[in-house]
C-alpha cells in the first residue's frame, strides 16, 4: 500500500474515532434566564442524565440578561463551535423573536431545534385584593383607573400576547416594566398590579393570587377555572414552548445522542412527576414538528404584531 493511501486510511480512522468519541469533553446547556424556573428544573435533569450516560461533565450554565434581548445566552450558543459542547436550552423567543429585533448574531436564526420538552404554564395574575376577579374585570376596571403590568420583557411573547388581549378587550395598560423576576413578592410590593409569569414562580402564593387567565392552547391543570389567552381571543392562540436547539451545523449523529437523553428524561417517572405537580406539560416533539411550531407561532405573532399598530 502507497504511503498516500496508508495516510488516508490513517486520516479516516481518526476521523471517524473522533466522531464516535462525542462528548470526550465537558457539555454545557445554556438557559438564558436565571436558575428555578421549569425549563432551568428540566434541562438540570437532562444534563445530569446526560452526564450519566456518557460519563463526561454536563453542566447548566445560567446566562440571563436583558428581558427579551439581546438573549447573551443565545448569542453564546449561536457563536460556540457547533460540535455538540454548547447546547441551547430556549424558550419561544429565542427562534421566534430574536431574528427579528436587531441582535446580528441571532439574524437570520443559525440555530435548529433538536426537539422541545416543555410547554410552561404561563398565567396573567393580579393580587388577591385586586378589584376584579377576570380578564372582563380588569377591563372594566382599567376604563377609570390606572394599571401597571409587569413581565420579563417588552419584545418577548408573553408581553405581547397579554398587551393584545388588552386591546381585543378594549383596554391598555397604564404602565408596563420588564422584571428579571416575577414571583410573589412582585405583586406582594405593590410595584405592579398585574404580572405574567410562569405559574412556577407563584406557586407559594397561589392561595394569593388571583389567576385571571393562562397563556396557550390548554387550560392548566393546577387553575382549572381560568380560561386560556386563546379561549377568550383565539386569534393570540400561542403556546409558551421550550426546547432544545443547536447551531444548524451540528453533525447528525452527534444531536441524535443528546436527543436520545433528553427524551429519556423528559418523559421519566420524575420529570412527569414535576408536570404534574407544576400545571406544564413535559413531553418531546422532534425537530419538525418544532420547525412547523415556529413558523405557526411566526405567523401567530405577525397578527399580534398588527394588532398592537392599531
Amino acid at each position: 500500500m502507497s504511503k498516500f493511501k496508508v495516510a488516508l486510511a490513517a486520516s479516516l480512522l481518526f476521523a471517524t474515532t473522533a466522531m464516535a468519541e462525542y462528548p470526550e469533553k465537558p457539555v454545557s446547556f445554556i438557559v438564558p434566564w436565571p436558575p428555578g424556573d421549569l425549563e432551568d428544573v428540566l434541562t438540570r435533569m437532562i444534563a445530569d442524565d446526560f452526564q450519566k450516560e456518557y460519563g463526561v461533565a454536563a453542566a447548566v450554565v445560567n446566562k440571563p440578561g436583558g428581558g427579551g434581548g439581546p438573549f447573551p445566552g443565545a448569542i453564546e450558543v449561536a457563536g460556540a463551535p457547533a460540535d455538540g459542547y454548547t447546547i441551547g436550552s430556549f424558550i419561544i423567543a429565542v427562534p421566534v423573536v430574536g431574528p427579528f429585533i436587531g441582535i446580528p448574531e441571532l439574524d437570520p436564526n443559525p440555530f435548529e431545534p433538536l426537539g422541545n420538552f416543555l410547554t410552561y404554564p404561563f398565567v396573567i395574575a393580579a393580587g388577591e385584593n385586586a378589584p376584579y376577579d377576570d380578564i372582563a374585570g380588569l377591563a372594566a376596571h382599567a376604563q377609570n383607573n390606572e394599571v401597571a403590568l409587569g413581565h420579563f420583557g417588552a419584545p418577548l411573547v408573553p408581553t405581547k400576547v397579554t398587551l393584545a388581549l388588552a386591546k381585543a378587550k378594549g383596554f391598555e395598560f397604564a404602565s408596563d416594566a420588564a422584571f428579571d423576576m416575577l414571583d410573589c413578592n412582585t405583586l406582594a410590593s405593590g410595584d405592579v398590579d398585574v404580572i405574567n409569569t410562569t405559574l412556577q414562580l407563584i406557586l407559594p402564593c397561589l392561595d394569593k393570587v388571583k389567576i385571571l387567565a393562562s397563556i396557550g392552547g390548554e387550560r392548566i391543570s393546577l387553575t382549572p377555572d381560568a380560561p386560556t389567552v386563546a379561549e377568550l381571543a383565539p386569534e393570540l392562540d400561542v403556546a409558551l414552548w421550550n426546547g432544545l436547539f443547536v447551531h444548524k451545523d451540528t453533525p447528525q449523529d452527534v444531536r441524535e445522542k443528546i436527543i436520545a437523553v433528553a427524551k429519556k428524561t423528559v418523559m421519566s417517572d420524575a420529570a412527569q412527576k414535576l408536570a404534574a405537580e407544576t400545571g406544564a406539560l413535559v413531553y418531546w416533539q422532534d425537530a419538525a414538528d418544532v420547525n412547523a411550531q415556529i413558523d405557526k407561532d411566526i405567523a401567530t405573532l405577525g397578527t399580534i404584531g398588527k394588532m398592537l399598530e392599531e
